[in-house]
């Protein structure tokens, strides 16, 4: 891993890199990705990393931890408990109008802690909504696409790399605040964790919101593969312009 820094923000431990020092220094654009179920808290600094040092970003690691036996800098983290067997019956009964409508425990929780870290990154990191974009992988997705809903100001744009659909009766009413917003969604047509059909929704209820998605499927499964990466690197170079 190359140099990055790791600190403590609004509660949450995050590591940043890029920009003018590496570590995050410097004005440019920051991307703030929340990292997945089960995943450590430094699992998507790599592709921060891949981003270039012009981009800023900033991964904060989820409170929750699903292993304490092992060091907590590689236990897996959770921004909400999740049954995964739960889950899976659902995939397989195709039960996922369930799914979709099911308020996590814990959500709220999680999206005031990451509300906390943006306004941290503004006051103290030179990072205003303008010039940040709020995105996640899996659970990390669901939770920034929240966050971007219920926030009195919103990131510049969303990126919901493998995400889905849920708290549909919250989320709903709440996306046409949210009109004109730049979206990335991303999502595997094989995905075998979050149904593609359920990714579809989410994205054709955010475009009837007026939000203006750009939605990139791709051959494969739960991942953020090369064309994704593409994609994501030139909505942040938009910033830059």
């Amino acid at each position: 891993m190359r140099r990055v820094r790791k600190l403590k923000l609004a509660g949450l431990d995050v590591v940043m890199g890029g920009g003018t020092d590496g570590s995050g220094g410097g004005t440019g654009p920051m991307l703030v990705l929340c990292h997945g179920y089960g995943a450590p808290g430094d699992d998507l600094v790599p592709l921060g990393q891949a981003l270039g040092t012009a981009v800023r970003f900033a991964c904060p690691a989820a409170p929750g931890i699903l292993d304490k036996s092992v060091p907590a800098t590689m236990a897996g983290r959770c921004w909400w408990p999740i049954d995964m067997v739960e889950l899976q019956t659902a995939m397989m009964l195709g039960n996922l109008e369930m799914l979709m409508t099911r308020q996590p425990p814990g959500l709220a929780e999680s999206r005031t802690a990451m509300l906390g870290l943006l306004d941290a990154l503004e006051r103290e990191h030179a990072a205003p909504r303008e010039r940040l974009v709020l995105g996640g992988f899996s659970q990390g997705a669901m939770l920034a696409t929240d966050v971007t809903l219920h926030a009195e100001r919103p990131p510049a744009a969303l990126a919901i790399l493998s995400g889905s659909l849920i708290a549909k009766q919250d989320w709903l009413p709440l996306m046409p605040r949210r009109a004109g917003l730049p979206v990335l969604q991303s999502h595997g047509r094989a995905d075998p964790v979050l149904a593609y059909s359920v990714a579809e929704k989410l994205r054709d209820e955010l475009s009837h919101a007026g939000l203006a998605v750009r939605f990139v499927p791709f051959s494969g499964g739960h991942a953020i593969p090369p064309v994704v990466m593409n994609e994501l690197s030139g909505l942040l170079q938009s910033l830059t312009a």
